[in-house]
């Protein structure tokens, strides 16, 4: 039987596809963010703002040559840190100067989409991303992380989100946003004097307003969440409290009401 012969211009067609197909495996990932080291000045004073510690886990995206990470262990003694980056180039440059730095064992790098990473345990997060990345970012930030974790961006804002610090470092930008409890809806709080009354706050971001129920009687009231830490003033008065789920327990201090609680309706 006589070999089968393709057209040639089928036989070119499959050529082609195979081709596309092989370059394509071999093409380096698309990256959302272009590769630009943040300067050492800004990575210092970034760790500073965060007031990166030893009992923290600091995860940085887009971790490019992993400076970020190694100085957090390195030169403020976090407990551990991780980098992610999409570009396999920059997590083996990353890698290697965490072995030159002799911290393997607490600096890690993962090669991978950072959307695809689970960063809810991190208590500080660093970024140097875009704007557009940012706001993507900011849902998975403020539903996923614990309150009080520090998040740190060098040069982009989250939009609306209001920083809670900024300034700026060799014609550079930092912001900071400490990530806020939750605490939107009614409360059931009672004073020192175990009188009730009830509030409805409404919460954008770390800013609250609302307004006290006291039987017939209501008025405004103004806040702000600094973590879990939630300060309001109501009818002339401060209250301070620290928000744990449902609960909020107050925690007094000078020009503060004392012995104070609420509960979540």
């Amino acid at each position: 039987m006589p070999a089968l012969r393709l057209p040639h211009a089928l036989s070119v067609l499959i050529l082609a596809v195979t081709s596309l197909s092989i370059a394509a495996q071999t093409l380096p990932p698309r990256l959302d963010v272009p590769y630009v080291p943040t300067p050492e000045a800004v990575v210092l004073r970034m760790l500073q703002i965060a007031e990166v510690g030893p009992e923290d886990y600091v995860i940085d995206l887009g971790s490019g040559d992993g400076r970020i990470p190694i100085a957090a262990v390195r030169d403020f003694r976090a407990r551990e840190a991780l980098g992610i980056d999409l570009n396999p180039q920059r997590i083996a440059e990353a890698e290697q100067n965490a072995e030159m730095a002799g911290l393997t064992d607490r600096v890690r790098f993962v090669e991978g989409d950072l959307f695809e990473q689970d960063i809810s345990s991190a208590s500080v997060l660093t970024m140097y991303l875009l704007p557009r990345v940012n706001l993507r970012l900011r849902p998975v930030i403020l539903e996923r992380m614990a309150p009080g974790t520090r998040v740190v961006s060098h040069a982009f804002t989250m939009d609306d989100w209001e920083a809670d610090h900024s300034e700026m470092v060799q014609g550079s930008y930092i912001y900071l946003w400490i990530v806020p409890a939750r605490v939107d809806g009614q409360w059931e709080v009672q004073n020192g004097q175990g009188e009730r009354f009830t509030v409805q706050l409404r919460q954008r971001f770390q800013m609250i307003d609302g307004s006290v129920q006291d039987g017939p009687y209501s008025a405004p009231l103004a806040g702000r969440l600094n973590g879990a830490q939630l300060t309001l003033d109501m009818g002339g008065e401060r209250y301070v409290g620290r928000v744990d789920g449902d609960r909020i327990e107050g925690l007094g201090g000078e020009g503060a009401v004392g012995g104070w609680s609420a509960r979540r309706l």
